[in-house]
């Protein structure tokens, strides 16, 4: 009996120990920790998409830590979030940092991370030139975000030929420089000709300089016109601004972000989001495995899908010829 009881005994010790155990050794197989800052908030669009490419690389074998900025809501608070980013990476001492779009750069890896620490830091959604941030660095490289405007301008002409000459509407801000950077680098090669970007900061100036542009240009081009104010100086929000200029123009209309689609664009091809997080992602675990930095030279986005509003389609009376939206996505405007 003494025996049977000490078998049994030792069988239940075991099955207690192997229960125990899992949780350390489940933390302990994940090899790598890793910090990720953003410049913008949680629910920003981009946000997401960032995530779900990162950890379809990291998941598995890391720890990560998410930090978030939140300039697109308070951009004078983010020298402070970036000291709160530094002293989160001091406090959990990662073995390699992941940092998305402009902001962070400026506000946190220049003047914390970029030659000061050996911890691999990869930038992602970088729409200024590398050269600007003095990238790539001893322990910094990435992947820049580049628009397909091109791209967006072409599929445009698939569906409306006619089209010849291209407008751009955005509201001053630090998004609307680095897109009118890449316009000003690139227009020449655009298979319409660019008038000069405007910048209206109210409702009514939008109002007034999407007559103006209606009459000099075949396609319009918006983005990033959160934050226009109403008559009464209220903030607006993206969706009404654009829904507003759209019905205005009342002709093509392309942008850069899949969200604006559903609120009156007619068609664009959207750089994938995920491909940043992904690609960043992929350097990250490379430096972090044993590649040196300087081996993993800075890239770019190519990855494209092409969008078309089948609600836009039929207000400006467009029938599209099958080739043209083969392959696209087919979106309808949000009431």
């Amino acid at each position: 009996m003494n025996l049977k009881a000490n078998f049994y005994r030792l069988i239940v010790l075991a099955v207690f120990l192997t229960c125990g155990l899992c949780p350390a050794m489940a933390q302990e197989s994940k090899k790598f920790k890793v910090l990720v800052v953003f410049s913008y908030e949680d629910s920003y669009p981009s946000t997401a998409d960032y995530k779900e490419g990162m950890e379809s690389i990291l998941k598995k074998d890391c720890e990560i830590k998410y930090f978030h900025m939140d300039t697109k809501k308070n951009f004078e608070g983010g020298h402070q979030k970036a000291k709160e980013a530094l002293a989160l990476y001091q406090e959990f001492q990662p073995h390699g940092v992941i940092v998305a779009d402009d902001d962070a750069q400026a506000m946190f890896v220049v003047p914390y991370l970029m030659d000061k620490v050996k911890t691999p830091v990869m930038f992602c959604g970088v729409n200024a030139d590398a050269k600007e941030y003095k990238y790539p660095a001893s322990n910094v490289s990435g992947i820049l975000e580049r628009l397909h405007i091109n791209e967006s301008i072409a599929i445009i002409q698939q569906l409306v030929p006619s089209v010849k000459t291209i407008g751009y509407l955005m509201k001053e801000s630090p998004t609307a420089k680095f897109v009118s950077w890449q316009i000003n680098s690139e227009s020449e090669s655009y298979p319409a000709k660019s008038v000069p970007p405007k910048y209206p900061k109210t409702l009514k100036e939008a109002m007034d300089m999407t007559n103006e542009l209606k009459a000099q240009c075949d396609l319009l081009f918006v983005v990033a016109l959160q934050g226009i104010t109403d008559d009464k100086g209220n903030s607006m929000s993206e969706k009404d601004v654009v829904a507003a200029v759209t019905k205005a123009f009342g002709k093509p209309t392309t942008t850069c972000v899949s969200y604006n689609m559903k609120y009156g664009v007619l068609g664009t091809v959207i750089h994938r989001m995920q491909e940043q997080g992904e690609t960043s992602a992929n350097m990250l675990l490379k430096a972090m495995n044993g590649t040196p930095v300087s081996q993993l030279p800075i890239t770019k986005n190519h990855q494209g899908k092409r969008m078309i509003n089948a609600t836009v389609l039929k207000e400006l009376g467009i029938t599209p010829k099958p080739a043209a939206i083969k392959g696209a996505e087919l979106v309808k405007t949000e009431n």
